[in-house]
């Protein structure tokens, strides 16, 4: 990628979503996610696909040669691997789950802010960094006010 190409970009988010092994797993999640990307307002960029045993020990895969028994809805994700998360990451999201959970790691651009993000660039502005609110961070603080 040229500079010119990453100055076009969004903000980068990655998320790790944990299934328990006793989780309903509808496929309306990832149907929601794909609505947005059909509406161009994320790009996914990377998947990840982790399960870890009672005993710790842990496996993952990226998204290539998905089965659709394998990991459910997510098998629309088949070829969202740029290569950005690897073994570190999949680690990372293994050490963040329960035992008996799978999860997937999805690594997705904000479409939407890459025009707000360009205009930043071209008015001398520079993108230094963006944080994201934990869900449950937001609950609890709504809770304890």
């Amino acid at each position: 990628m040229t500079t010119e190409m990453l100055e076009e970009l969004g903000p980068i988010d990655i998320v790790v979503i944990g299934y328990p092994a006793d989780a309903p797993m509808t496929g309306s999640a990832a149907q929601i996610l794909l609505d947005e990307v059909d509406k161009g307002t994320i790009s996914v960029l990377d998947a990840l696909f982790v399960t870890k045993g009672q005993d710790g020990t842990y496996s993952g895969f990226d998204a290539t040669g998905l089965e659709q028994g394998r990991v459910g809805d997510f098998h629309v994700f088949e070829g969202a691997s740029s290569g950005l998360l690897g073994d570190d990451d999949l680690a990372t999201a293994a050490d963040a789950i329960e035992p008996g959970t799978s999860a997937v790691m999805i690594m997705y651009e904000n479409r939407w802010a890459a025009p707000f993000i360009s205009a930043v660039h071209a008015n001398g502005g520079v993108f230094v960094d963006n944080q994201r609110i934990p869900h449950q961070d937001l609950i609890d603080a709504v809770e304890a006010s």
